[in-house]
């Protein structure tokens, strides 16, 4: 007799059991399998339409994996990748055992995404029919399809907002995202704090300093005891990103940023300990504060120090006489910097200076550059803890086979060099430990290691380069809060110092630059970068600049910026002429500060500002206007002492001793820094100086009055004497490119035409004489110009066999011409070099245009 199946007894259905684990193993086998096709395809590879160059498929599926990969390309296009993603969701939702949507709903909607996916991009594709279409077929089809597709029967932006919403739904569909649960979570709760506040606040208190003990120790047992909170999840310690909280199976996963919120504060980190028996360790309550002068770091403490563990200690052990390597490193910590919280926005704001709102030709409608035409920085890759720690103690060894003995307090990482602060014992000179230089680079194997005293600490700093090497790029730093707050338009960012912070400086305080080094140092790259960080600061009525380049390379690009006061100088002669007009409208400009009673320019715009009430009449000659600050930059000063070395020298001192109050400002540039080039009286008036890298410790002595330029890394890499100070700074220069030079300037030279004083670079006799503006131009002039800027080279045989004139005429033409910086000086007999661009002529009539001449 057959026995009856009780009807009580549940059946089993494919979503019992084992069913859902085997049906999400399978999906995300085939996945796998999928993802491995797609990444391996190869065009080459024989398919189901292509017969390939290889009789055996290179795709690591084999010749299915080399059909599949090239139908869903063919079909999906780069859309083909979200389908091995589809399948890992629905995996991953088989397991969860949603057996009320998971057949049917979800896969709706992850075919939407693939579908939706194809027409995005296609639209982002390109128009030509023979090319590849992004989208594939599908996508062509979808977009151009059938009487014209979505484009033809939506256009272009309702084409992209159809497919945006058809996105959006099978992601709705496809997944648990909810937008009006989106919304309830960023709405700030009782406490006023809405889900992004949660979220930062855990954030914040994960950063902070972790403590991984490898030892077990009685006191740390009784320090985890005492400081254990029940309530609090446990953590799993992680080296880079601090504690993460891992939930229980069956916890809501929305209550997990609460939970952090309320508890990140009062979980315990350790510091990473080195395995070694501290000699004396003192216990106490962990403090939250950071260490002082550490402002937006994580600290990973090595082993405790007093000042982080304030409270009653214990001491467990006597120091021994004998020491070892092992306990030198007993209380070295590790820090690491942070500048995202330094950084500011995109486009940071400015503040407008006192006296914009007063000039109304030029900075009324000039606009500052956007950072957004500067390169971005690349990601930042930190070093192990396990590197540095295994520096740190070949450093101690070798120290301890020199007998110098002492303990590495910290370690503190940066862009381009890792900091090993290193405390010496008592009875250890310090110039024991600067002759370790050179042991210490072969220990290390570093190209060069740098040894200097840490100014308010008992440690000395021994600075090693990085094995990777981060470049420092200028936009990181002019979007940083210390240069967009700064209200000074001469502000300079430099770059960043040895810990990582963004530097900058401020050419009114310095007042003038010394800039020296060895060729290809980075001399180059710190003026370039000077001369942008004015551009993203001023507009042309604000700053004016004088650019000297005698080698014709450097500054070629800035040719013709709306800055300037005359064409950029070339000839060496005619900059000493410009360094003596410097010096007279220093003494010019003291005149109009005396008549107004004030002692600086800062004090003079304000009153030329309050008297004239945003007034100014340019027709007016006697009208007092507000004054720009000036800025003379030279690249090569020993071109310049070569030529007339009394002349320069005495206009540069003059500059220097008293050119600061009415806004004129010296930034000298030299690949030579010996004596003759660098004499007493300059050096002397310049208390702001830059060394680069220079081949030997004389070099660096005449530049910055000391050693430790020689074992600088080159590449931007300074030293830096702030004014006021003896200390020198060591500082990586941000790096700046041609391409952006370029497109800042052209962007600088599409708002306004340069206003050129032709008297800047003419000596006494031409301007008594008046040469240069008051003689009548001569009537073939403008085709003598065209011509020669046609030809590229000038000469008076030229002119006298194209325009059928005299020699002395021709020569009268030509000598104007290099009043006027159009052409250079004399080489022999060789035709003069044209210092124009082609484009000269249509801009000089258009200048003539706007200005009714």
């Amino acid at each position: 007799m057959a026995s009856r199946k009780p009807e009580n007894q549940p059946t089993e259905t494919p979503g019992d059991g084992p069913w859902n684990e085997i049906v999400g193993l399978l999906l995300f086998g085939i996945g796998f399998v999928i993802t491995l096709a797609l990444v391996s395809y190869s065009s080459q590879d024989p398919s189901f339409n292509t017969t390939g160059m290889h009789e055996k498929a290179g795709n690591w599926i084999g010749p299915m994996g080399a059909s599949l990969a090239d139908f869903l390309f063919q079909a999906f296009g780069m859309a083909a990748l979200t389908v091995p993603v589809s399948l890992f969701l629905a995996g991953w939702w088989a397991w969860q055992d949603d057996r009320s949507t998971l057949p049917k709903f979800k896969m709706l909607g992850f075919f939407l995404v693939i579908v939706a996916s194809t027409g995005v991009l296609t639209m982002l594709g390109p128009e030509d029919p023979q090319s590849f279409y992004l989208g594939g077929l599908v996508g062509r089809w979808l977009v151009y399809g059938p009487a014209g597709g979505l484009m033809g029967v939506l256009g272009t932006i309702g084409a992209i907002v159809a497919l945006l919403i058809l996105l959006v739904i099978g992601l709705l569909i496809g997944t648990d995202f909810s937008i009006i649960g989106t919304i309830v979570r960023l709405t700030p709760d009782e406490e006023g704090a809405g889900m992004f506040t949660t979220i930062g606040r855990g954030f914040r208190a994960f950063g902070r300093t972790e403590v991984i003990e490898t030892e077990s120790d009685p006191v740390s047992e009784n320090l985890r005891e005492k400081n254990r909170t029940p309530a609090v999840p446990k953590p799993i310690v992680s080296m880079r990103g601090g504690a993460r909280t891992k939930t229980a199976a069956g916890d809501n996963p929305e209550n997990l940023l609460d939970s952090v919120a309320d508890h990140a504060a009062e979980v315990v980190r350790p510091a990473i300990m080195l395995p070694s028996p501290p000699p004396q360790l003192t216990t106490s309550p962990l403090g939250s504060g950071k260490r002082a002068g550490s402002k937006n770091r994580a600290d990973l403490d090595i082993a405790p120090d007093e000042s982080d563990f304030p409270g009653d200690e214990t001491v467990l052990g006597e120091i021994s006489p004998q020491r070892t390597v092992d306990e030198m490193m007993a209380t070295a910590s590790v820090k690491r910097t942070d500048n995202t919280e330094e950084r500011g926005k995109a486009a940071p704001a400015r503040k407008p200076s006192k006296f914009a709102t007063a000039i109304a030709r030029i900075a009324a409608n000039y606009k500052l550059p956007s950072t957004e035409m500067l390169t971005p920085p690349s990601p930042r890759s930190e070093m192990e803890e396990t590197e540095l720690l295994e520096r740190a103690r070949h450093l101690a060894e070798k120290c301890a086979e020199f007998n110098v003995s002492g303990q590495v307090k910290q370690i503190s990482p940066g862009p381009v060099v890792t900091t090993f602060e290193f405390k010496p014992d008592p009875g250890v000179k310090y110039s024991r430990v600067t002759s370790l230089v050179d042991d210490l680079c072969l220990a290390l194997k570093a190209e060069s290691v740098r040894i200097d005293r840490i100014p308010g600490k008992s440690t000395v700093g021994i600075e090693v380069p990085n094995s990777n090497r981060e470049v420092i790029r200028l936009r990181e730093v002019v979007e940083s809060k210390k240069y967009s707050d700064s209200a000074s338009k001469l502000t300079i960012a430099m770059g960043k110092t040895i810990d990582g912070s963004n530097y900058i400086a401020d050419l009114t305080k310095m007042p003038h630059l010394l800039i020296a080094g060895a060729t290809g140092a980075g001399k180059s790259v710190m003026l370039n970068g000077i001369l942008v960080s004015l551009l993203y600061k001023a507009s042309p009525d604000e700053v004016k600049m004088i650019l000297v380049d005698p080698k014709r390379l450097e500054l070629g690009l800035y040719a013709d910026i709306p800055h300037l006061l005359t064409p950029i100088v070339t000839d060496p002669k005619r900059a000493s002429y410009a360094l003596k007009w410097a010096v007279s409208e220093m003494e010019n400009r003291y005149k109009h500060l005396a008549a107004f009673g004030v002692r600086n320019i800062d004090q003079y715009n304000t009153e030329v500002c309050a008297s004239l009430k945003g007034r100014v009449d340019d027709d007016n000659p006697d009208q007092p206007k507000p004054l720009p600050y000036i800025v003379v930059v030279i690249d090569e000063l020993a071109d310049l002492m070569m030529v007339s070395a009394r002349d320069v020298e005495e206009s540069i001192t003059r500059l220097a001793q008293m050119a600061r109050a009415v806004g004129i400002h010296l930034v000298l540039a030299t690949q030579r820094p010996s004596v003759d080039v660098i004499t007493g009286l300059i050096k002397a008036n310049f208390p702001s100086r830059i060394s680069f890298r220079v081949s030997s410790k004389v070099d660096s002595r005449t530049i910055i009055d000391s050693n430790g330029a020689e074992q600088l890394l080159g590449q931007g890499d300074m030293l830096f004497l702030p004014p006021g100070t003896s200390r020198l700074l060591r500082v990586h220069g941000a790096f700046v490119d041609e391409k952006e030079i370029k497109r800042i300037c052209d962007f600088v030279r599409s708002q306004a035409n340069p206003a050129y004083d032709e008297k800047v670079v003419m000596s006494e006799k031409e301007v008594e004489g008046g040469e240069a503006g008051d003689m009548p131009r001569d009537e073939k002039y403008d085709d003598a110009l065209r011509i020669v800027i046609q030809n590229g080279k000038a000469s008076t045989s030229l002119l006298q066999r194209t325009l059928r004139i005299g020699y002395g005429r021709a020569a009268s033409i030509i000598d104007m011409m290099h009043r006027e910086g159009i052409v250079g000086p004399e080489d022999g007999s060789k035709p003069r070099q044209v210092l124009v661009k082609p484009d000269f002529l249509e801009r000089l009539e258009q200048l003539r245009e706007e200005n009714d001449l």
